[in-house]
């Protein structure tokens, strides 16, 4: 009993300790976020390419039936800046899935130069029919975790994700290293 107490007090202190970086000197106990988190988005995109190929959609076309579902009418413009697409990028996403009849898109009342975008109800069945062929793939990658870090590495990235930015860090407390 002690030594599962030890053991827990053991990784409690390796977790925070880990939580707050590591001290001038001495070599990091984890690696880099970034280091772990582009090879991870990389093969998450890799397993979904197959369910999007499958269901017709490119990456940038499911980001866009995403994003409407989330906020139905909006202009052009502020779409791609949500989903982190260039301007004239999306228009030919926008085009080929007006043509399939996934989104209407028509003139803003207010603005004529703007469009106004929405979900058609094919559109909406293709979204979902797709999100949940991807989640049940997703579902098979987080089996591999234990019950707990599951349900704590998704809340995680349901917090991070809702960012409306990454915050910015304060300068580097620690002298920059001299060139020799």
């Amino acid at each position: 009993m002690a030594e599962n107490e030890a053991k827990k007090a053991a990784g409690s202190a390796a977790e925070n300790a880990a939580d707050h970086g590591t001290p001038p000197g001495e070599r990091p106990s984890r690696p880099d976020l970034a280091a772990m988190v582009v090879p991870l988005g990389r093969a998450m995109v890799a397993a979904e390419q197959p369910i999007l190929d499958a269901h017709g959609l490119t990456m940038w076309a499911y980001a866009v039936l995403l994003q409407l579902d989330e906020e139905p009418i909006r202009t052009q413009s502020a779409l791609a800046e949500s989903i982190g697409a260039d301007k004239t990028r999306i228009i030919g996403v926008l085009d080929g899935l007006e043509t399939r009849g996934l989104i209407h898109r028509r003139p803003d009342p207010r603005d004529r130069r703007a469009r106004l975008l929405s979900l058609t109800t094919e559109g909406q069945q293709l979204r979902d029919a797709t999100q949940s062929a991807i989640q049940r793939r997703e579902e098979e990658f987080l089996e591999l975790l234990p019950a707990a870090d599951r349900h704590a590495f998704v809340r995680a990235l349901q917090t991070l994700s809702a960012l409306p930015s990454l915050p910015a860090l304060p300068a580097l407390s620690e002298p920059t290293p001299k060139k020799p």
